[in-house]
């Protein structure tokens, strides 16, 4: 079987005030906005090989509109269309700016995903290129700004059972998971198309509503990129929601905070290169630091909300129902176990 996907190229978000968010993303992430087609803006980070990696879209309440994918090749977007398609979903077929002819599909869970090879390959011109070849622009003037998106965490009602579909249709890596130290639950798992730790990430949700998203990233070149975003973001009236720290999983050091949708958005940066073909999906429990690799931060609460807001609260929401909490016991309760 040929490699189907390469990387995350781009998400679209919903947001109830569109420039609102666009705003933040310029003024405090350090995005650019490269196109605004009808109602829809196009945002870039400075080292994005594509013309843009974040669309913000006119919406009722925070949610993803789709995560798109690059395919290793034209044939691979074929292969891959055929293996979504056997196992009984139909997508549409779309000519998406910048992009061209794409694949998009509701999956299993209920998120959808866009998946395509031809892509508009990014050249700044002006004063805005750069003096390196290899970068698409120069670097941007604000301090702490992200070089490039990195990955997306959604919201599943079964975290093995996403993680086993998406590893058998489209051939995404399993690379780790964490199960609760007080019931054999997974909670959490990542998985890659590449030799990151991962580039999809998924949290277990109970609640009826499908296709949520908790979180996506940007990459910065090094943590002290990331301290100095976090610097300036916190002089700019923009809260920390989690760190920063570092992750167990992944061993990267991170920092989230929310866009003004209320959407959570993570800066990360370190972690591991795993190119091993046959590698072996490693098993964590929070109480080893999956998520706190220094297990001595308790992980706030307000991190287990994912969007768009849920009917029930959920594993991976304010709290557990009391139905549930003899198997789904709160893993953040404690220092080091979030």
């Amino acid at each position: 079987m040929i490699k189907l996907l390469s990387h995350l190229s781009f998400v679209a978000i919903t947001a109830p005030d569109v420039e609102a968010s666009v705003k933040f993303y310029e003024d405090q992430v350090g995005l650019t906005v490269v196109d605004r087609i009808g109602d829809d803006v196009y945002l870039r980070c400075w080292g994005d090989y594509y013309r843009y990696s974040v669309v913000v879209k006119p919406g009722s309440e925070p949610a993803l509109a789709t995560m798109a994918w690059r395919t290793s090749s034209a044939e691979a977007l074929e292969a891959a269309v055929q293996a979504i398609e056997a196992k009984g979903i139909a997508g549409e077929w779309a000519e998406l700016p910048a992009v061209g002819r794409a694949y998009t599909f509701t999956g299993p869970f209920g998120h959808v995903m866009t998946l395509h090879w031809d892509a508009e390959h990014f050249h700044a011109t002006g004063d805005q290129a750069s003096v390196y070849p290899d970068r698409p622009a120069r670097r941007s003037r604000h301090i702490g700004a992200p070089r490039q998106l990195d990955h997306v965490t959604i919201a599943a009602s079964d975290v093995d059972g996403f993680a086993a579909w998406y590893n058998e249709v489209l051939g995404f890596r399993i690379m780790a998971r964490t199960v609760l130290d007080e019931a054999p639950i997974s909670v959490f798992t990542v998985l890659t198309t590449n030799e990151k730790s991962h580039d999809l990430g998924v949290v277990l949700d109970m609640s009826t509503r499908g296709g949520r998203i908790n979180h996506y990233a940007f990459w910065v070149d090094q943590r002290e990129d990331l301290f100095q975003a976090a610097d300036v973001l916190i002089e700019n009236g923009v809260p920390m929601e989690y760190g920063p720290s570092i992750h167990g999983i992944g061993e990267q050091n991170f920092l989230y905070f929310r866009e003004p949708s209320t959407l959570r958005i993570e800066m990360n940066t370190g972690g591991y290169r795993n190119y091993v073909p046959d590698w072996e999906p490693q098993t964590w429990k929070p109480s080893q630091g999956s998520n706190n690799f220094y297990r001595n931060g308790a992980m706030p609460m307000s991190m287990t909300e994912s969007f768009p807001p849920a009917d029930a609260p959920t594993a991976t929401e304010e709290g557990v129902p009391d139905e549930l909490k003899e198997q789904l016991l709160n893993p953040y309760a404690e220092q080091g176990r979030g």
